[in-house]
């Protein structure tokens, strides 16, 4: 199954436990997400962060929980993020993690990818819904 939609994301610097050596700049914010279309709901998180000395060279992962209705399904579960940039090109891997979905969208598995168009920040998020026992 495929939904698709936009959403809106604000980060927040917080205190980090390391800060980086060598030129190498570690980092963690916040991430309050609301999204619109065929995922509705909010999402909160954290990510971790490392930019290089390089310009466009960085990592970042993050964990969400996301919690509203997909396709009418009202639920939550937990987004895992991995993603690089190598001097500008970008790789991101956002997964839902197994056993994390709840409510009406228990047994959900997926992948979710991130445009930003104009400033516009877009989803597309194919995934599957397995009926679990309790």
């Amino acid at each position: 199954m495929n939904a698709i939609g936009t959403f809106t994301v604000t980060l927040n610097p917080q205190d980090a436990y390391a800060t980086g050596v060598d030129g190498i700049n570690l980092g963690r914010m916040s991430i309050d997400k609301t999204f619109s279309g065929d995922l509705h709901g909010i999402s909160q998180g954290e990510m971790l962060s490392a930019m290089t000395v390089v310009k466009g060279s960085a990592g970042y992962v993050a964990i969400e929980q996301v919690t509203g209705t997909l396709d009418g399904r009202k639920g939550s579960f937990v987004l895992q993020h991995f993603g690089t940039m190598n001097q500008g090109q970008d790789r991101l891997v956002l997964e839902v993690v197994p056993d994390s979905a709840s409510g009406e969208l228990r047994g959900l598995s997926g992948v979710m990818r991130i445009r930003i168009d104009q400033g516009v920040h877009h989803y597309e998020f194919d995934y599957r819904l397995e009926l679990r026992d309790e």
